[in-house]
């Protein structure tokens, strides 16, 4: 268990466009902050960043929205178009309400507008999430363990609400390189119980501690999570999900 983590921001990381060496670029921004990656360390990128250089972006003048989407939009000072690039996203609305759509996304997740963001892209064009956030990981793993020639992982990470919990968490989206979940079940705790349940979502806390450095305003989308190499393995963000079958709410 790590009881000393460091998490550092790296600065000068450039706008992405679509086809963008996000490897190359993560690895010149660390070249000009004298920044070494080592090994254990695991890099934390924001799904926008991979979205937008994997051209997953979606104008809005070239979306035609449905009925449904307009009547959405109408009755809550929407923009109709956006309303329909989130139904085209969703696999599953989980909710409707008071102008707030719980989409379930078509690779699984259950989040805001179905990832759908307007956020810190142009105006007219939203981002949508990567269609294989694992992939998008697994390429960056692979890049940037050739750069530095040392053993890292890399999470690619979003911000989602939660329910039951004011204020919104970064999670993992995409895992490569890093067992995303620690199963304590077997143990004993300090009393000498075997914990029965405890699972820990370690790529989930790893891009939440992520997250304080990043920020949503400070064009810093890359970060460094030190200390956490106990953790590095085989694994998935998909390992995240919890089945149909076992959640409660479904």
């Amino acid at each position: 268990m790590a009881t000393h983590l460091q998490v550092f921001g790296v600065p000068g990381v450039p706008e992405a466009t679509r086809g963008a060496d996000l490897a190359r670029m993560c690895g010149e921004a660390l070249d000009r902050a004298s920044l070494r990656l080592e090994p254990g360390d695991v890099v934390v990128v924001a799904q926008k960043l991979v979205s937008k250089a994997e051209g997953a972006m979606v104008l809005l003048a070239d979306v035609v929205p449905s009925a449904l989407a307009s009547r959405w939009a109408a009755a809550y000072g929407k923009n109709a178009a956006a309303i329909e690039v989130i139904l085209r996203e969703s696999r599953r609305i989980v909710r409707m309400d008071r102008g707030i759509i719980i989409a379930e996304t078509h690779h699984g997740f259950v989040c805001a507008n179905a990832g759908v963001d307007a956020s810190n892209v142009p105006a007219g064009w939203v981002t949508v999430l990567p269609r294989d956030p694992d992939a998008s990981a697994a390429r960056l793993q692979a890049g940037l363990a050739r750069r530095s020639g040392v053993g890292i992982a890399v999470v690619v990470s979003d911000t989602f609400g939660r329910p039951w919990r004011e204020g919104t968490v970064n999670v993992a989206l995409g895992v490569a390189g890093l067992r995303p979940l620690a199963d304590w079940r077997g143990r004993q705790d300090t009393q000498g119980r075997v914990l029965q349940t405890t699972v820990v979502a370690v790529a989930d806390e790893i891009a939440g501690a992520a997250e304080l450095v990043m920020g949503k305003t400070a064009e810093m989308p890359i970060a460094i999570v030190r200390g956490a190499g106990e953790w590095l393995g085989d694994g998935s963000g998909s390992m995240l999900m919890r089945p149909a079958g076992s959640d409660l709410f479904r």
